[in-house]
């Protein structure tokens, strides 16, 4: 069935850099469970591999044991690996789901039936010829050519010590399946994902990653072909047959590649309308119009709530008519974004505060001291 307002998604940012486990966005996602129909859901978390911290964490799916061995074998040659393994889940009786809130524990539930799946904690290894180019631009590159050359492996994250977890199963399930609450963070993104217009597949599901970048994505964005036209031409391959992945390039571009700070790459994203632009202070209406003349073939549109996380922030944003709900709360440090308020009230029942954002303008968090894990090895 086609539900155009359906996926929810939840982010919770500690500011401190408090570690967590993974207990709260489990029952914040399953609190939305009836915005997610069986067919996608994920999480992403930073700060889970503090002993792997200045590794590259490369969390990959693969169809079939010869895939994992000639993906294996590109990884090492551009790679030193420290450590490989499967990625640990459980195929359990789902018993987190009976606990849930708002959930039937009658209720059929779809099998979850995976891919392999492998994770990699890696370090570059370039040639000669390579060593001009940056880790980070080095290993977009690899990510790339696995996703486009090698059919059948699939890299869903590649950032430092941040991981993301996701396939197709309702999100609850799938946290159970990932042993989720087994993690500890200080950034969690979850999303139940109700596909549209893509096909509901383990590569597919949300979050979207590049490097240290995840998003999660309520919505449709129509502007998919010119986005994913221009960020071609900056080398970045759209494979995974879903709007939502050129929005995890675009702000890879904007924000790490041409250095733009956040606030103002979000007016890229999502500018102001012309008439509202014309009505600014002269400085400021300048800027706004040399972004939409510069990047206007990355300005989305279309009807979207997005959430998006990297090691050091994370960012909500609507549509600029807000076509999406998108809820922000603040309990102390701890900042939440989420597609319902009852997401929030399940995790944090006396908020400091809660509100409704204006449509285009960001709730951005970002952290104010180190994380736990970096002090605590101090």
């Amino acid at each position: 069935m086609r539900e155009i307002s359906g996926c929810g998604h939840i982010g919770i940012f500690d500011q401190s850099g408090k570690l967590y486990d993974g207990e709260l966005v489990m029952r914040a996602i399953a609190a939305m469970h009836e915005r997610g129909n069986g067919l996608g859901g994920g999480f992403a978390v930073y700060g889970c591999y503090p002993e792997y911290r200045d590794y590259y964490a490369f969390h990959l799916i693969f169809d079939d044991e010869h895939v994992r061995k000639e993906a294996e074998s590109f990884l090492e040659e551009k790679f030193f690996i420290e450590y490989a393994e499967p990625i640990p889940v459980e195929q359990s009786k789902r018993l987190y789901t009976e606990k849930s809130s708002g959930i039937n524990p009658e209720e059929e539930r779809p099998e979850i039936v995976p891919p392999l799946l492998w994770r990699y904690f890696a370090k570059t290894q370039k040639s000669d010829s390579e060593k001009h180019i940056s880790d980070d631009d080095y290993v977009v590159s690899m990510v790339m050519h696995i996703n486009e050359k090698i059919d059948g492996a699939y890299v869903i994250s590649s950032g430092k010590n941040m991981g993301v977890f996701k396939g197709v199963g309702y999100a609850e399930d799938l946290a159970e399946f990932f042993k989720i609450a087994d993690y500890r963070g200080y950034a969690w993104v979850g999303h139940t994902r109700f596909p549209t217009n893509t096909p509901g597949w383990w590569g597919g599901a949300h979050p979207f990653t590049l490097l240290d970048w995840a998003v999660t994505h309520n919505g449709e964005i129509s502007s998919y072909g010119i986005n994913k036209r221009h960020l071609e031409m900056f080398g970045y391959k759209c494979t995974l047959m879903t709007d939502t992945e050129v929005m995890t390039y675009i702000l890879d571009l904007l924000i790490r590649r041409h250095k733009l700070p956040i606030e103002i790459a979000l007016k890229a994203v999502a500018p102001p309308f012309w008439k509202n632009i014309d009505r600014m202070p002269d400085e400021e209406r300048e800027l706004i119009k040399a972004l939409r003349m510069v990047y206007g073939s990355l300005m989305v549109n279309g009807p979207f709530a997005i959430i998006f996380a990297w090691s050091r922030g994370m960012v909500g944003i609507n549509d600029r008519i807000k076509l999406r709900p998108m809820v922000a709360g603040v309990k102390g440090e701890r900042v939440f974004i989420s597609s319902e308020e009852s997401a929030i009230r399940e995790i944090c029942p006396e908020p400091d505060r809660v509100w409704n954002p204006r449509a285009g303008q960001p709730v951005i968090a970002e952290l104010k001291e180190e994380p736990e894990y970096a002090v605590s090895r101090k």
